[in-house]
């Protein structure tokens, strides 16, 4: 090697090691944010979790897995498990099937794609305690616009109220998670149909293939790695649901809308059990984790070739 190469192979590592360097500087901030607000509080909520303490008490009581067993041995955390897996799978699964009829439908080239794009949006920007309230008072017994418009159809309205009735309560926060994501999942189904060659349905077209034919073997195949990313990110914001049900209905009627985020947050900042709320938090993030896995497992490797 030459003198000259040797410098310029010098230069080429200091300029690597400045590059490096200057990345470091930049990102050292967001580093520390973020270790500081999610890194540290998690690893703090999982310390807390086997400690049995008020929030207020200078010392800590050390329990070990207790706050799970108790947990476990519970009726009221196994009733929010139950009511939070139905409200995810009803949101997740009525979700995902509506938005993709929906964005099929914005994609086959109706007019005023753009105001329906807008108006099918709105909601994903709208804050959720505000449009909570707005569903409550729809929902609202006798002078409600839903009970009205019943009454206008000639049916009768369930007795007595939609959100005081065990039967119907769940029911529409369901309907309102769907309602509220639905905007979201149509924009990225339709960045995908949008990417789909107009080739393949042209060729499928001239095979004979009709709208059914070409929608479940080209269209379904081929956004199928955005539909395993939407059910993900369902599931997780479902899992996580709180604001939406502590305005609507608090969790009732006789806990029929009592989901896990409630209960841990009326643990933490009703009675003061920080050891039993994070362990439900715990809990909550080993399901979610649990699950993505099997998803990515069965789906996502599938789809990745792995």
């Amino acid at each position: 090697m030459t003198a000259i190469a040797r410098m310029r192979t010098g230069w080429s590592r200091a300029n690597r090691r400045g590059d490096l360097s200057a990345a470091a500087l930049a990102l050292a901030p967001a580093i520390v944010l973020f270790a500081l607000f999610n890194i540290y509080p998690l690893l703090y909520s999982g310390y807390l979790s086997v400690m049995e303490w008020d929030g207020f008490s200078p010392d800590k009581e050390y329990v070990g897995l207790g706050n799970y067993k108790a947990l476990y041995e519970s009726a009221m955390f196994r009733n929010a498990l139950t009511v939070t897996f139905t409200y995810t799978v009803g949101t997740t699964l009525l979700g995902v099937a509506f938005s993709l009829l929906v964005a099929v439908l914005l994609n086959s080239g109706i007019r005023g794609q753009n105001i329906y794009r807008l108006v099918y949006f709105l909601p994903v920007v709208t804050s959720t305690v505000a449009a909570a309230v707005v569903w409550r008072y729809l929902m609202n017994p006798g002078s409600g616009y839903a009970d009205v418009l019943l009454r206008d159809l000639g049916l009768t309205p369930p007795s007595p109220s939609w959100l005081r009735n065990p039967d119907w309560a769940l029911r529409i926060v369901i309907l309102v998670g769907v309602w509220k994501r639905l905007g979201f999942n149509i924009v990225i189904y339709l960045a995908g149909l949008q990417n789909i060659p107009k080739e393949y349905y042209e060729a499928a077209t001239v095979d004979g293939a009709g709208s059914w034919d070409r929608f479940r073997r080209i269209t379904v195949p081929l956004i199928a790695p955005i539909t395993l990313l939407l059910v993900i990110m369902s599931i997780i914001d479902s899992f996580l649901i709180f604001d939406v049900v502590y305005v609507m209905t608090d969790g009732g009627p006789v806990g029929t809308t009592e989901v896990v985020g409630l209960l841990l947050y009326r643990q933490a900042f009703r009675y003061f059990n920080l050891g039993t709320a994070s362990a439900m938090g715990w809990v909550i993030f080993a399901i979610v984790f649990a699950i993505t896995l099997i998803q990515w497992k069965f789906f996502g490797a599938r789809e990745a070739g792995l």
